[in-house]
């Protein structure tokens, strides 16, 4: 017997990596240290580019920025910008790539007041994912007031590339909201009542 098609929220498309992506990361509730860091950088890098783009090349972003651990990306120096500016596996965008050095340096800071950057993130949602009901991709927002009070939190911070939009993108990606259309068979499975809880590794 033929099983039936999942039903998935229309923006990922047909594209394995997409699909894959959708499937398994987009919206599950994540509190892994380094992960978070990773997505803040990548929705950064995101911009003016597509999401697609990106997951392409995250692989080589892991390579090129130490896995994303914050500690040793906030000690790169200009030698290790001019190192980023030559690869062509990256975004190649020099704002892009001393932002990601400076929000390393912001991010330990943070993780210094709060105790992590998960504590300090996830507190703005009472650590409780919103569950949004949308009824098609037109529905979404682009950025809304709490992603706006996240936006300007972490700009008096110095954190950049973190305006409203950005964050709001970072927000749907690390499960602050649960942004799959009903329908989605996502959205059913980040239920409160079913959904897993993504952990990790710490900063320290």
């Amino acid at each position: 017997m033929k099983h039936a098609a999942k039903t998935r929220c229309q923006w990922c498309g047909t594209d394995k990596l997409y699909t894959e992506y959708h499937d398994s990361e987009w919206g599950s509730p994540l509190h892994d240290e380094r992960l978070l860091f990773e997505f803040l950088i990548l929705e950064g890098a995101q911009a003016g580019l597509s999401w697609l783009t990106i997951l392409r090349k995250r692989e080589n972003y892991r390579r090129a920025f130490d896995g994303f651990d914050p500690r040793k990306v906030s000690t790169y120096s200009s030698g290790d910008v001019q190192r980023l500016l030559a690869d062509p596996g990256i975004v190649r965008n020099r704002l892009k790539i001393e932002s990601a050095i400076k929000n390393a340096q912001r991010t330990l800071e943070v993780v210094e007041e709060f105790g992590s950057f998960d504590a300090f993130i996830w507190r703005y949602v009472d650590r409780q994912p919103v569950q949004n009901s949308w009824r098609s991709l037109d529905e979404l927002p682009s950025s809304t007031k709490l992603s706006d009070a996240i936006s300007k939190d972490l700009k008096n911070r110095g954190f950049n590339f973190v305006g409203s939009t950005i964050c709001y993108a970072f927000m749907q990606a690390v499960g602050m909201v649960n942004d799959h259309i009903v329908g989605c068979f996502r959205h059913t499975e980040l239920q409160p009542s079913r959904r897993p809880r993504r952990t990790g590794r710490d900063v320290s």
